[in-house]
């Protein structure tokens, strides 16, 4: 179960904003890490929560008894990080979302199992989109079960 993921943008405080309603709830500023951070809570059972931090933001340890905290780095603006959530908007009203934000967005059927929308925030990060009928089709089709079935047919099973 995931309870919270933390993505970089160069707008924390409108991405944050975007993701609060693509769930139905809501964006709040989030400043333990570094400044300029934003989060959206989903405001469900398990406290759904992304976190956005300033585009360039790197997690550092802290010497001691210190919380970690984050400090602009090197990295470029795009990244194998993204995440897959639940929406209960229907097709139209994300790619309306999308279109409104000038963002990329394109529905992708993966693996033939389940459809989600991929959505590029600020065109670097996408986030998967899965409307409540993907949401079905990917608790039906992502089991661990068939995808270790997926694995033995490619001949990648595990030893």
């Amino acid at each position: 179960m995931l309870f919270h993921v933390s993505i970089d943008a160069d707008d924390p405080r409108h991405v944050a904003e975007v993701i609060a309603e693509l769930w139905g709830g809501v964006a709040l500023p989030f400043p333990p890490v570094i400044a300029g951070s934003w989060m959206a809570m989903a405001g469900d059972e398990r406290r759904t929560t992304v976190e956005v931090y300033p585009r360039g933001t790197e997690l550092v340890e802290a010497e001691g008894d210190a919380d970690a905290f984050g400090m602009i780095g090197f990295n470029g603006a795009r990244s194998a990080t993204h995440l897959a959530i639940a929406s209960n908007l229907g097709v139209e009203e994300v790619l309306a979302l999308a279109k409104r934000e000038g963002w990329p967005v394109k529905y992708r059927k993966r693996g033939g199992v389940f459809g989600v929308l991929e959505l590029w925030i600020e065109g670097t990060r996408m986030i998967e989109v899965l409307t409540p009928e993907m949401q079905a089709e990917y608790r039906a089709g992502l089991t661990v079960e068939n995808w270790q079935g997926f694995l033995q047919a490619a001949g990648m099973a595990p030893a």
